[in-house]
């Protein structure tokens, strides 16, 4: 309840996202840690508590401009009382543990009233906390602090404040998929594992038998210690237990996906294929489509001429509103993996670079970035920094 009022309440939002410790509670609005001047001329840290007028699940104009505090009488920074604001003591029990010593009014000009939340905590704080400002300069009551959710079905064990602070919480919510799957997690895959990670999708499935030994370290994001990687553990393991760090319901399968254990992506929103194997991607991508499961393939083609690189980074996209290039853009045929592993080249950036451009278009997929083109194949060539896009949404 406390976080979805917070991310449905602009004033509320606000404030959380300025960085104060915004919370509900006992029907409350709380802001906590905000530091005053106490009489002995010692900075302290109280807590602003107001009363909480709601219209439905949205904050409504605050009815009283009165505010109940925590903590000693505020001062100036000669421990005088301060006297902008109407103070009298009164201990209250407001329930779920919050207690309060002491009550102010402060009736702004005009209407009496404040216009909202977010200009009544912040007026209140600043009074209080302008002192404390003036003796130690490095106290603040925005101390961005780290919140964990409280919402048992968010997927991640802290608030994502990015998309608040960007304003586009409300499109992130596009992007709450039951589950997807990554199937092959090399450099490309665990760029894509790390992009979507950041997203509400609720279970990301992984799936490669491979193990992450050292070559996987310089194609990889992020860094790994010599240490994991003398355990040689299984790159869903290791990926799976990097990103939980962030989030829930990271789900690793240390096994190569076949034509025998296809099943694997039963019920699955969408799937990213990041393998090399063509005639798996054949049947993967037949048994996608008869599920009417949108996907996306990515592959790159590098090699070596005069002493640099060239080659094409491809995004490969497959929806039930179009299928039928597929084939001709993806190569199903026999592949000797080996072989392919030999010689086509694979570098952090190229990888990063395909994940992202997969990703973007997954975001597109559902709505989260606007989509005019839909296109549904792309390849970034990298001599000419030219990307083109064909196989357009089938009317």
């Amino acid at each position: 309840m406390s976080q979805q009022l917070i991310s449905r309440s602009a004033d509320l939002r606000k404030l959380f996202d300025d960085g104060y410790e915004v919370s509900i509670v006992s029907g409350h609005l709380v802001v906590s840690n905000v530091p005053y001047v106490a009489g002995d001329k010692t900075v302290k840290r109280g807590t602003l508590v107001s009363v909480l007028d709601l219209a439905g699940d949205q904050t409504a104009q605050p009815s009283t401009h009165v505010m109940k505090f925590a903590g000693e009488h505020p001062c100036d920074k000669d421990g005088r009382a301060l006297k902008n604001m109407v103070h009298s003591t009164n201990r209250e029990n407001l329930g779920d543990g919050l207690v309060v010593e002491r009550t102010f009014s402060c009736k702004p000009t005009g209407t009496g009233r404040y216009a909202d939340y977010y200009e009544k905590m912040t007026t209140y704080a600043a009074m209080i906390s302008g002192p404390a400002e003036a003796i130690d300069p490095t106290v603040t009551a925005r101390t961005f602090a780290v919140i964990e959710p409280s919402d048992e079905d968010s997927p991640f064990n802290y608030i994502d404040t990015a998309s608040s602070r960007a304003g586009v919480a409300g499109i992130v919510e596009k992007l709450k998929l039951s589950k997807i799957a990554i199937v092959g997690l090399g450099g490309t895959g665990a760029y894509i594992l790390d992009l979507v990670a950041k997203t509400p999708v609720h279970e990301i499935h992984l799936i490669d038998g491979d193990e992450f030994i050292q070559h996987n370290a310089f194609r990889a994001p992020g860094a790994i210690t010599v240490e994991q990687l003398r355990k040689r553990l299984k790159k869903v393991e290791y990926l799976a237990d990097t990103y939980g760090l962030m989030r829930k319901g990271i789900v690793p399968h240390p096994e190569y996906l076949s034509v025998e254990n296809l099943a694997l992506l039963d019920g699955m929103d969408f799937v990213f294929v990041a393998i090399d194997k063509g005639e798996l991607k054949g049947a993967i991508a037949e048994k996608l489509e008869a599920d009417e499961i949108p996907f996306i393939d990515v592959g790159m083609g590098i090699s070596i001429v005069d002493d640099a690189l060239f080659g094409v980074v491809r995004t490969t996209t497959s929806s039930p509103n179009q299928r039928s290039h597929f084939k001709a853009c993806v190569n199903t045929g026999a592949t000797d993996v080996d072989d392919a592993y030999r010689q086509n080249i694979q570098i952090a950036d190229l990888n990063a670079l395909n994940a992202s451009l997969a990703v973007i278009r997954w975001k597109k997929l559902f709505g989260f970035y606007g989509d005019l083109e839909r296109e549904h194949q792309s390849n970034f060539t990298i001599d000419g920094n030219v990307i083109t896009n064909s196989h357009f949404h089938e009317e």
